[in-house]
């Protein structure tokens, strides 16, 4: 019997492409999502217990107070907000002019309740502020699964290390992610950006992982011709290194 290769039209291939990536997209924000619901949760209740000592209290002092509070709750709130819909917006394919470090920086806000409710330390370090071309929310896509399996892997909590710097003889930009967590076997290196391929158990929700973090992460990476480097020590952590070149060829000068 004669095999025969049947090939999907590349249209569809890229429409099934795009549908995965969104897929997966909608994945990292679902992961985010009730620790963000929580913190407005525990900003509402700040506002509302401190407008209620406001505006029963005399001392001008404490009113004084109580109305820094709701001031510096309602920056926080808006800090949070905005880069929901900075995260949301940039879904399209469009490649253009990033600003790495604030790429990063803004995962970084949208993350840091998350991490800081599981006990895990944030160090951020911007060696430089390199320029990429690129397509912004895949950019912060790849960030977004890198910190969510840094946190994973530290269920006890631990400390995370994202460092952005520039090669300049190279025409590249770095973003590394360390974490100080479990650790991946030998054994398991080389299938972690394999589709479906998951070490994940379910959580407290009863949702394990789906397995295509880390390879859309690949794929994104790819498109963009950059490379994706992974370092680990079972019981002494791991590190992801994403390099990206500063331009592609068919980018515009």
């Amino acid at each position: 019997m004669t095999g025969h290769e049947v090939l999907a039209p590349a249209s569809e291939t890229e429409a099934l492409r795009q549908q995965l990536l969104q897929a997966q997209r909608l994945s990292s924000v679902g992961e985010l999502a009730s620790s963000i619901a929580h913190e407005f949760n525990n900003i509402l209740t700040t506002i509302t217990n401190s407008a209620k000592l406001g505006a029963r209290n005399a001392d001008p002092a404490e009113k004084q107070l109580a109305f820094e509070r709701i001031a510096k709750a309602g920056q926080r709130a808006a800090a949070i907000a905005s880069g929901m819909l900075g995260y949301a917006r940039k879904s399209g394919t469009h490649r253009q002019r990033c600003d790495l470090g604030r790429l990063v920086e803004e995962v970084l806000v949208l993350t840091e309740k998350d991490l800081g409710k599981h006990r895990v330390q944030v160090e951020a370090r911007y060696t430089d502020r390199p320029v990429v071309w690129a397509v912004p929310g895949q950019v912060e896509q790849i960030v977004v699964n890198l910190v969510i399996n840094a946190r994973q892997a530290m269920p006890n909590g631990g400390r995370l290390r994202v460092e952005v710097r520039d090669n300049v003889a190279a025409e590249t930009a770095e973003v590394k992610v360390s974490d100080t967590g479990v650790g991946i076997p030998p054994e398991q290196l080389r299938q972690i950006f394999e589709p479906f391929f998951t070490t994940k158990q379910p959580d407290e929700s009863g949702r394990g992982g789906t397995g295509l973090g880390l390879s859309v992460c690949r794929q994104i990476i790819e498109q963009h011709h950059g490379r994706i480097r992974v370092e680990s020590v079972v019981g002494k952590g791991s590190t992801f290194t994403v390099k990206l070149p500063h331009r592609l060829p068919d980018d515009p000068a």
